[in-house]
């Protein structure tokens, strides 16, 4: 039996595009924290350098930020903010999330970090399911993207750990919620600390278990 090595994400996509469209700006889409109970969610926006292939080669080792371990993903930000062509980070607050709903709101953190790119975007490719309409440029969502795109790969640690960067500064504000540990997501010890202490101001207040059933 051959057992295949892990697939890295390439240019494949991208290097289609260029080819098909005759554009040369493409810009990954991926965000972080979309299923955290508390915090932003965090989107970032990359272009690669496709032109470049030194600088391209600087990329080796980019991969899906979930697969990647935290100080990795630490050496690989810097990595990638010093070698793109340009990138992008947005957010959206916790509050503004309980108002408009997770899903607008990582499309608005999308478009923040999208109106950020000098030199703006010719075609966007977006990870997972979503359309940004509001954006009108040519895009395609791409499920998995950050396994397959070299660009959504990319975007994906930066928004990853600007994220967690984030919540580790929140963590010394509201001690009692460990969210350096957890980085907001649901874990038993950050429930059984809502549950104790109650949701801070950075909760998502319309996010079970915090959101009041109705009765």
């Amino acid at each position: 039996m051959v057992v295949s090595l892990a697939k890295f994400p390439t240019i494949e996509i991208e290097t289609a595009v260029s080819r098909q469209h005759h554009i040369q700006f493409i810009a990954g889409l991926d965000e972080a924290g979309r299923g955290a109970l508390a915090g932003p969610v965090v989107a970032a926006a990359v272009i690669l350098p496709l032109n470049n292939p030194k600088k391209l080669a600087l990329f080796e080792g980019v991969n899906d930020s979930k697969k990647l371990t935290a100080k990795k993903r630490e050496l690989l930000f810097s990595q990638i903010t010093d070698n793109v062509l340009s990138y992008g980070v947005g957010l959206t607050p916790a509050a503004t999330i309980d108002i408009i709903g997770i899903i607008p709101a990582t499309k608005q953190a999308m478009a923040t970090a999208v109106s950020q790119l000098t030199p703006p975007p010719n075609y966007l490719l977006v990870d997972g399911r979503l359309r940004l309409t509001a954006i009108p440029i040519q895009q395609q969502a791409i499920v998995r993207g950050d396994s397959k795109s070299l660009s959504i790969a990319a975007a994906s640690i930066l928004a990853k750990v600007t994220r967690d960067r984030l919540m580790i500064e929140l963590d010394s504000k509201y001690l009692a919620y460990g969210f350096a540990r957890h980085k907001g997501y649901g874990t038993e010890f950050h429930r059984n600390a809502i549950k104790k202490h109650g949701p801070c101001p950075e909760h998502r207040h319309s996010f079970a278990p915090i959101r009041k059933p109705m009765l």
